[in-house]
């Protein structure tokens, strides 16, 4: 003898659930995954491509369909399509626990990835393997913050693993060229100078000086500021390599 679902009960799997509570109430609607934020970025329109079923739940999990009279109470409609684009506006994402660890994993490995970029060994001016910065992020504690991206993340790292990791760690220097009229050198050159690491080149031509440096990305504001307000727009700042090694 088949066993019958009661009718207010729907089943569903694989889905990504909006929740939204109001009127003290808790609403749910069943999506596809990844379509809820191509819907709130504008990429997805077409509601039937986001929904899984245009129906409003109290718990999906358990396929519990809200009742007429308590979306009336809270919403003043109970037109479906109308409460189902505000639970998706402004509901909150419901993530399981598998998929929240694997979205921290690929935020750690990306956060890994961009600090390999980034930074070198500072004995060899070499960077270092994904792997071996993931291993010293460990080693420092380091945690991925949920609910922000990799590249906000990745100073906070750098600062860590100096810190708190046994790894000899620094931002990969810019490789910049500098070029100031000859009035403006002898004001000007020493206080360039003073915020290179090294100085690969240096010299004085008859209508111009150019200088080619490294310098810690840090600096390369504090360069342009210092050109803007000291030479009035005539100095100029290149960068011929973001992330300069020796000998590279």
């Amino acid at each position: 003898m088949p066993i019958n679902q009661p009718s207010n009960q729907i089943k569903l799997t694989n889905v990504s659930i909006v929740r939204l509570k109001k009127g003290g109430k808790r609403f749910e609607i069943a999506c596809y995954k990844n379509k809820v934020q191509e819907w709130r970025s504008g990429v997805e329109t077409d509601i039937d491509d986001v929904l899984q079923i245009a129906n409003v739940f109290v718990n999906v999990s358990k396929g519990e369909l809200a009742k007429s009279q308590d979306l009336q109470k809270a919403f003043g409609t109970t037109d479906t399509n109308t409460i189902v684009k505000e639970i998706l506006q402004k509901g909150e994402l419901q993530v399981g626990e598998k998929e929240r660890e694997h979205d921290l994993s690929s935020i750690r490995r990306e956060i890994a990835t961009l600090v390999a970029e980034k930074c070198v060994d500072p004995a060899t001016q070499r960077p270092y393997p994904v792997g071996v910065i993931d291993k010293a992020m460990t080693e420092a504690g380091f945690s991925v913050r949920p609910g922000k991206n990799a590249k906000s993340q990745v100073s906070e790292c750098i600062k860590l693993l100096q810190t708190h990791s046994k790894l000899p760690i620094q931002r990969a220097r810019m490789r910049v060229r500098v070029t100031l009229p000859a009035a403006d050198v002898e004001k000007v050159r020493s206080k360039v100078i003073e915020g290179a690491d090294s100085v690969e080149k240096d010299e004085q031509g008859a209508d111009e000086w150019e200088a080619v440096l490294l310098i810690d990305p840090s600096q390369f504001r504090i360069l342009n500021d210092l050109l803007q307000k000291e030479c009035k727009g005539r100095g100029r700042l290149e960068t011929l390599t973001f992330a300069a090694t020796a000998g590279s």
